[in-house]
This record gives C-alpha cells, sequence and structure tokens, in this order.
C-alpha cells in the first residue's frame, strides 16, 4: 500500500512528526529498527520493582513540548532532590568551589558571547580557546568537564564555533534536572506510539530507500514500503549509514558525513536510604580531575534512595573498557571519596553503556567534527524532497534533548504536509 508519507525512526524526532501528519489526515506509518520505541530514551526494571529512564529523562519548565506532553498523558512530574551542598573532586572548601563554579560559568557566558561565524575563532577546537583564556586552571578544568560531560566529545575535537552555536540553542534558566516523570520518560514515548497504533511497525530496520520525484521506495528488514515523501527521523551519523538510490547530492551526503556520535555510559547506585543528606549533602557530584563525570541524586522518595553516574566523552571509553569488577570498585571508590563511606555499599548497581548501542550511537547527540561544515544542519534541515532529514541534532531549540527532538520532528512534518497538500491542489 503507497503512503502519503513514512516515517524513518520511532524516538521522539519520528513519533512527533508521525502524530503531526495524522492530526493533519495523511495516511502514514513509522518504520522503527528495534523492538521498542523512544530511540535514545529507554527504561528498564531494578530490583526493587522501580522502573527507570536509562536514556533520556530529565526536563524542565522551559522546554514547553516535553512538559505539555507530560501533562496531557497525565504523567508524574518528580522534582529532582537538589537541596544541599554540592560536591565537587578533588575536594575543596565550600567557599574554593562557589569560585570555581562561577568562573566556569563566566568562561561559557564568554564563549557563547562569540559570533560562530568570527574568523577569529577559524580552525580552533574547545580545548584550544580554552588554553588561551587567562582563568585558573581549576575553573578551565570544571569547564572542560561540564562540556565533555554534555556534548560527549573530546574538547581536543569539537570546533569551538559548533559548540557556540549548539549551546546558544540550550535557552533554559530553570536546571534541566528540575524534573524527572515518576512513570519514566519512556513512557511517555509509549503513549505517543499507542495513539498512533499500527502505524508503527517495530523490527522493520530500512536498509535502502529507492527515491524518485512522485514516489519513494524503502527496502527493509521485512519487505518494501512506499510513499509520496520520507521523513528520515535519525541521528545523522545512524541516517548516513542508510543506502540511498540514487545516491544523495554532494553536499547532503557531506552535511551527513561531519557527524561523529559521542560516548555516554548512565549509571544507577541503589541504596537503602540517601544517607548523604544527614551530612547535608545534596548527592551531586562534579570531578574536575575525571572530565565527563558527574553524579546527582533520582531518590523518588526516602525508601527509593538512588544516585545516577554519568560518564561521557573520552572517559566514558575507559570505563566502558572495565570489567564488571572493576567498574565497580572504581565507581564505589570515587562514590565513597566525595560522599562517605556508605556510598560503597549499595544494593544495586546498573549500568547502560551507550557507546555500543547499534542504533542511535554512543551520546545524547551526534555533534560535527568537520572545522568547514558550518552549514551541514542548514543542509540537512533543507532536505532532499520528497527525503526529508530530521533530528535533535538539528533543532533549533535545545539541540540533543528531548525537547529538540519533538520541535524537530514537527516542523519536518509541517513542511511535508505543507508539499502534500500543494501537490494535491
Amino acid at each position: 500500500m503507497r503512503r502519503d508519507a513514512i516515517v524513518v525512526g520511532a524516538g521522539f524526532t519520528g513519533l512527533a512528526a508521525a502524530h503531526e501528519l495524522v492530526t493533519a489526515g495523511m495516511n502514514i506509518c513509522v518504520l522503527e529498527a528495534r523492538d521498542r520505541v523512544g530511540g535514545r530514551v529507554e527504561a528498564c526494571i531494578l530490583g526493587d520493582g522501580q522502573r527507570i529512564d536509562t536514556g533520556g529523562q530529565f526536563l524542565c519548565e522551559d522546554m514547553p513540548e516535553v512538559l505539555a506532553l507530560a501533562r496531557r498523558f497525565g504523567k508524574t512530574l518528580i522534582e529532582t532532590p537538589l537541596d544541599g551542598e554540592f560536591v565537587v573532586q578533588p575536594p575543596t572548601t565550600e567557599a574554593d568551589a562557589e569560585k570555581v563554579y562561577a568562573a566556569s560559568v563566566a568562561i561559557r557566558e564568554r564563549m557563547l558571547a562569540i559570533d560562530p561565524a568570527d574568523p577569529h575563532i577559524a580552525g580552533l577546537t574547545v580545548a584550544a580557546w580554552l588554553d588561551r583564556q587567562d582563568d585558573t586552571a581549576a575553573a578551565k578544568s570544571a569547564f572542560r568537564s561540564v562540556v565533555e560531560g554534555l556534548w560527549c566529545q573530546d574538547a581536543d575535537r569539537i570546533p569551538l564555533w559548533h559548540l557556540i552555536d549548539n549551546d546558544r540553542r540550550v535557552t533554559n534558566e530553570i536546571t534541566e534536572l528540575q524534573y524527572f516523570l515518576g512513570e519514566t520518560m519512556h513512557s511517555l514515548a509509549g503513549d505517543i506510539a499507542a495513539e498512533l497504533g499500527e502505524r508503527v511497525r517495530l523490527g522493520c530496520a530500512v536498509e535502502r530507500i529507492m527515491y524518485r520525484p512522485e514516489l519513494v521506495s524503502l527496502r527493509t528488514s521485512v519487505g518494501l514500503f512506499e510513499a509520496r515523501q520520507v521523513i528520515v527521523a535519525v541521528p545523522p551519523v545512524t541516517a548516513s549509514r542508510i543506502a540511498y538510490d540514487p545516491p544523495l547530492p554532494e553536499r547532503l551526503a557531506a552535511s551527513l558525513a561531519v557527524w561523529e556520535s559521542g560516548a555516554v555510559i548512565k549509571c544507577f547506585v541503589r541504596y537503602d536510604r540517601p544517607f548523604w543528606r544527614k551530612r547535608g549533602l545534596s548527592g551531586m557530584v562534579m570531578w574536575r580531575d575525571h572530565h565527563g563525570l558527574f553524579a546527582c541524586e533520582t531518590s523518588r522518595d526516602a525508601g527509593h534512595a538512588m544516585l545516577v553516574v554519568f560518564m561521557g566523552g573520552p572517559r566514558a571509553a575507559y570505563w566502558g573498557e572495565l570489567e564488571e569488577a572493576g567498574f565497580r570498585a572504581e565507581l564505589l571508590s570515587r562514590l565513597a571519596a566525595a560522599l562517605g563511606p556508605e556510598a560503597a555499599m549499595p544494593l544495586e548497581i546498573l549500568r547502560r553503556d551507550w557507546t555500543k548501542d547499534r542504533w542511535s550511537g554512543g551520546g545524547y547527540g551526534d555533534m560535527i567534527m568537520d572545522m568547514q561544515a558550518h552549514d551541514a544542519e542548514a543542509v540537512l534541515r533543507a532536505g532532499h524532497p520528497p527525503l526529508h532529514f530530521a533530528s535533535s541534532e538539528t533543532a533549533l531549540s535545545f539541540p540533543g534533548y528531548v525537547e529538540g527532538a519533538i520541535v524537530a520532528g514537527r516542523e519536518a512534518a509541517r513542511r511535508v504536509v505543507e508539499l502534500l497538500s500543494s501537490t494535491a491542489s
């Protein structure tokens, strides 16, 4: 059966695009390679029966699209426990820690004031620019740790212009850690998919897209599908692995080729009680000597004490190579040094290594790692009708977040609806 449109990928980008198309009255289907929806958002069950998000998890009031969906589907907003002292490692006084934090924020503000097209930063990586700043070594180390933890890439390789352009679109003034969903973010993806019903086809990996102006054929692991328009709603690196017939125009193919997936591991550590609170600690820890390593509390209540530890960037590769015993020993020794000896006695540890994920790479989002590829995002957003490309990475707001995925998916769907409507008229 020939459809009006097909969406490739059932992450939040694809689900948002599909919902928009269905609302406009289009005959569509969604083809998803995995056996689940959600993409980089997924969940699993811990030993105590808790269902937790092992992928994308947090949201805040400054993210209107995902917040509106959470409220529409009746999700429970749990405030992330943030009260108490923030711990910096190696240990330092609270006053010095506040100075380092303020200085790292000042570095970010100074960076964001630079025009990404400024010829004076041409060819500079984030690390090279950082080396030129007059800030203290501690402030620079803290800034680098945040960059590698959030963007999941080595600061020695990230083009400065790209980080500026990317970070400018992350506009929340309230911390992104403000809330998580009691029913999980992944359940929200499931709710959207449930509304789409049988339009969502799981276990249906797209291998080749054969396109002509009036018809697109998609060869998949389960057969052939046809549509008038197609939205490839997967990360750029994943999209680049699909075969296209005829080959994509040179400029578009080049724009797909400049992205790389980062590296992140998400680890949950469960305890019988939130012991850190009795010492006035928040459970939040940032390591300046181990860039990209960060922890915070995600307890739902005092009876479900939980820390989540993120390992991003080059350090994720290091952690990923450790055997289970070595991983556990190093993780717990670092937590104990930061939060006290009780941190070495968890009830359960669960880790999700996204660096080994087949379908979406290893970071929260792919990054452009080519100094010259200033127009790569714009070229992808323009696409090559009847082919359209959408992902959180190319969102005009909140790239790399669930919020950005929803924004990108809806925008791509609106372009498709406009094209189909104009053709019909």
